[in-house]
């Protein structure tokens, strides 16, 4: 193959590669407002879910378990500069496969319920988990994956400025993951605090904190000129 066409089919992949990138944090974003609103509109169910998990019994639970898959395929496809990168990324994509086929329990209050079954606790134990887990590589990937740079260029100051909002996405996910675990915690403690749903609030900050993250690895920000 001529050079020129060497780089032009290695320039397609890499403009096919970001857009996925942009693709999986557009997607990080939206997820609680599409579930949210999709729930409203398609069922008129005004009522908000504990969760953004407990939506898999919703008339948008098709929606949820698709996106959490389509997620995921990516994490398995996903390389980074080195190993790391891509077990952080295979380990993602199966916690986000586990999410989606180990739903948590239902909600037995809920008015927006589309499928009525009864759980196991070892399959809530493994959705929770595997939860955790899943927005802790997430953490993983803002903190210490995407600040890292190729040893052959220096940073520019867009770099510099990405490395910033790199770890800015990454503590706010940690915190939403630590505040989540002292809400389940004391929520016995808290009565009346589950009507301004914490939970529901919390996972979509740390969505939107992923996908913000991956916007801007994708260069629809900051890239450099």
């Amino acid at each position: 193959m001529p050079n020129n066409q060497a780089s032009s089919h290695e320039q397609t992949l890499l403009i096919s590669y970001l857009t996925l990138r942009k693709w999986v944090g557009f997607l990080g974003i939206l997820l609680s407002f599409v579930l949210m609103t999709g729930s409203r509109i398609f069922d008129q169910c005004t009522q908000y879910q504990p969760s953004i998990s407990h939506y898999y019994y919703s008339i948008m639970g098709n929606y949820f378990v698709g996106t959490l898959c389509a997620v995921a395929l990516f994490l398995f496809s996903y390389k980074g500069y080195d190993r790391i990168d891509n077990i952080t990324g295979n380990l993602a994509a199966v916690f986000a496969i586990l999410v989606a086929f180990f739903p948590t329990d239902a909600d037995s209050n809920s008015l927006c319920q589309f499928i009525r079954t009864s759980r196991k606790n070892s399959v809530n134990y493994i959705h929770y988990t595997s939860a955790a887990l899943l927005f802790s590589s997430f953490a993983f990937f803002s903190l210490f994956l995407f600040t890292k740079s190729s040893d052959k260029k220096a940073k520019t100051s867009r770099k510099k400025i990405r490395n910033r909002l790199y770890i800015i996405c990454g503590i706010i996910i940690l915190a939403c993951i630590i505040l989540l675990g002292a809400y389940h915690l004391f929520e016995n403690s808290l009565p009346g605090l589950e009507k301004y749903k914490p939970v529901l609030v919390l996972e979509s900050t740390a969505l939107i904190a992923f996908g913000t993250s991956w916007i801007i690895k994708g260069e629809s920000l900051l890239k450099d000129k």
